[in-house]
């Protein structure tokens, strides 16, 4: 039967946008939906402050007059103008395993990036490094972070077969919390912070943690610069990123080191882990999902590492032994077992090495694909 790709245009499609993978992946016992809220405002161009320097256009695939796959197209001009290049994203992919319907959404990207004189195509990538992004090609019965992607073995495998190839694959890692804090780890902390004059915050509430959210997300644009794909996030990006999320971490998961001029120089960000919470709460915080959500913040025993970045200037010099310390001491103090790691980019190296005494498993691989087009 014909694949039919309509654009998403009214707040009725944008919503069946939103909740067509809980139709894909229902009863899934891996797969962690995003909260529909995150969703509409990521999506949306009166709340999302990276339409300032992206355009975007959101498709759905019906056959029979049933929805069956869903795409964005993203081009990121900012990112393009970074890198040199000329390329479109495609993200929020999601399909059923038919070949046909994945093509189909695919091409319209393509054939929207072309107008806007694209040469190539990639993804699954978001706006920026905040949103989702890599297609899992390892780990399908592993149970993913809130802020990564899931999707069912038969992706890779199909977009492969329609001429998509690799660009970039991150890693993640779980790790073991020892029983009692490395004496080693806090020894080189304290000789560390000593050189180099620096300091650990002993933040006590999230007002205190707030004072620094700006520098917090300077050094981030600063460190990330490096990194795949990566443009910095503009001011309204971290006005946002801060109202959305500094304000709801807990300060015991969060190590933020400053030097003598009380300037931030590295930090490192932490959560338990949603990821149980939101599969029960189906992506909705109302009427009950909040409890679900709040009940695996206050009592859990995994914790899911999202940043960590230590500014330029400051790097190679052993700043990592102070976070990985004070976060180790308040993670054996709360009865954490062990730590998810954030995806982190194969060939980043120094980072991996970073966790060998902690007993690494590497669990999960994803994947941005690429394509020419011209």
């Amino acid at each position: 039967m014909i694949v039919e790709i309509k654009e998403v245009i009214s707040k009725s499609e944008l919503k069946k946008f939103i909740r067509f993978p809980y139709s894909l992946y229902k009863k899934h016992p891996y797969w962690v939906p995003a909260l529909d809220m995150d969703e509409k405002n990521s999506l949306s161009k009166s709340k999302n402050p990276a339409f300032e320097f992206c355009d975007a256009k959101y498709w759905l695939a019906y056959r029979d007059g049933q929805i069956v796959g869903r795409i964005a197209g993203i081009i990121n001009k900012r990112a393009n103008e970074c890198w040199k290049e000329n390329r479109v994203r495609f993200g929020w992919f999601d399909f059923i395993d038919d070949k046909e319907v994945a093509e189909a959404l695919l091409s319209t990207v393509e054939g929207w990036g072309k107008g806007f004189g694209c040469n190539e195509i990639h993804g699954p990538l978001g706006f920026t490094d905040m949103d989702r992004e890599g297609m899992l090609v390892e780990g399908f019965n592993e149970l993913g972070t809130y802020a990564t992607l899931y999707n069912h073995e038969y992706y890779p495998r199909i977009l492969e077969q329609i001429g998509y190839g690799k660009d970039a694959d991150w890693l993640q890692f779980e790790y073991e919390v020892p029983k009692s804090e490395p004496e080693k780890l806090a020894k080189m902390a304290g000789l560390i912070a000593k050189r180099y004059n620096v300091h650990s915050l002993k933040a006590t509430s999230t007002k205190q943690l707030l004072k620094y959210a700006h520098q917090i997300f300077e050094v981030l644009n600063q460190s990330f610069m490096p990194l795949y794909g990566f443009a910095p996030l503009s001011e309204k990006q971290i006005d946002l990123f801060t109202k959305q999320y500094i304000g709801y971490v807990k300060p015991e998961f969060v190590t933020v080191v400053l030097n003598d001029k009380d300037e931030v120089v590295a930090f490192g960000i932490t959560m338990p882990s949603l990821s149980k919470g939101v599969q029960k709460a189906k992506g909705r915080i109302f009427p009950f999902g909040w409890w679900h959500i709040l009940k695996a913040i206050k009592n859990n025993d995994l914790v899911d590492m999202y940043l960590i970045a230590i500014r330029p200037d400051m790097q190679n010099k052993g700043l990592n032994a102070i976070i990985f310390d004070e976060l180790m001491s308040n993670y054996i103090k709360k009865g954490v077992k062990k730590t998810i790691q954030n995806p982190v980019l194969e060939v980043n190296i120094k980072n991996q090495l970073i966790w060998q005494d902690y007993n690494p498993r590497q669990h999960i691989r994803r994947r941005c694909y690429i394509k020419k087009i011209a």
